[in-house]
């Protein structure tokens, strides 16, 4: 049996009281263990119970296969239901997982938890978990961006906080690439916001953010539009804060690329709208009305020759005697000539 995404979580705190065995696999490993887990307390809520939890890995069955079948068939010293938990599983546990629901003892009350990683479509346990209706397969892939803003508040309400729309936004724009690294920064941010009632955007910034790659970001963005004073203004904040050459001129070179790609997307007659939503990572909403008008300002070619410029002050900036610093505003100021004279 196959679980439908948008239900996933929901299936996972709440499983069916006659199912015995669920897969739960995919790229994403903190999503796994997630909800592996819930799935796990829905029937013993401590995991370190000894009694009533088995706690096992595809080497402990593979050296022992009658160890499953046991560890689902035994019963609780202490009275319950108990629950296997099978972490690391592969494609190599798929005979022995085909034998096991053949041959499940429907006296058995036992839930088995099958952690896994990412399993091809149509092959191995996850063919024959989605394939068997006594069984269930639960995917986890990426958080998208509409899950990314439930997980967010729902960290913040749990922790009595409630969460500024510019902040939601910004969080999600650095989260999202792993489930189990998303909780902890969420931890951190409702530790560091604990004693108000929202969370700021500042307080997101504080957190989880570079500061210097928010400043190095606008320096890119003010190139981009022709803008010399909020230019200026960006390159000293960030030779106050002491940034990296390398780390700002390395951040101009994808902003560019990233609108070169874009261009050429819309040149094939795309939409911009639908180019811009599917960037990954996102662009920041703050910042998405000063990326579409730099898209509409660029040409392929003139996108080339700044890319050529970037390219030109780094080797100058790591090979000559020339500041650094000088090599970079220099660069970056020419840039915003080029987009001011379009």
């Amino acid at each position: 049996m196959i679980v439908k995404t948008q239900d996933a979580d929901r299936f996972a705190a709440n499983p069916p009281k006659t199912l015995r065995v669920v897969l739960v696999f995919g790229p994403d490993a903190g999503l796994v263990q997630e909800r592996a887990e819930k799935l796990l307390k829905s029937v013993v809520p401590d995991l370190t119970d000894p009694f009533n939890v088995a706690d096992l890995n595809e080497s402990v069955l593979l050296s022992d296969p009658a160890r499953l079948a046991d560890e689902a068939a035994a019963i609780s010293m202490m009275g319950g239901r108990r629950v296997v938990r099978v972490r690391g599983a592969g494609n190599n546990l798929t005979d022995l997982f085909e034998q096991f629901l053949d041959d499940e003892d429907r006296t058995s009350d036992t839930l088995v938890v099958v952690e896994a990683g990412d399993l091809s479509k149509g092959t191995g346990l996850r063919k024959l978990f989605e394939s068997d209706d006594k069984a269930a397969a639960i995917a986890c892939y990426a958080d998208t961006a509409r899950n990314l803003e439930d997980v967010v508040r729902d960290a913040m309400r749990a922790a009595g906080l409630s969460i500024a729309p510019d902040a939601l936004a910004d969080a999600v724009s650095r989260l999202g690439s792993d489930r189990g690294v998303t909780r902890r920064e969420l931890e951190k941010l409702a530790l560091y916001a604990q004693g108000q009632k929202s969370v700021s955007l500042e307080d997101v910034r504080a957190v989880m953010g570079d500061e210097a790659e928010a400043r190095a970001e606008e320096a890119s963005d003010a190139a981009g539009n022709g803008d010399f004073a909020r230019l200026d203004l960006a390159l000293e904040r960030l030779w106050t804060a002491d940034a990296s050459v390398a780390q700002i001129l390395r951040g101009a070179m994808g902003h560019f690329q990233r609108l070169a790609s874009v261009r050429e997307s819309v040149n094939r007659g795309e939409s911009l709208e639908t180019v811009i939503r599917r960037q990954r990572p996102p662009i920041h909403f703050l910042r998405e009305q000063s990326f579409k008008a730099q898209v509409n300002r660029w040409s392929d070619e003139r996108l080339a020759d700044a890319l050529d410029m970037l390219l030109e002050a780094e080797a100058l900036s790591r090979t000559t005697a020339v500041p650094a610093e000088a090599v970079c505003g220099r660069t970056l100021m020419n840039i915003a000539a080029l987009a001011k004279a379009r």
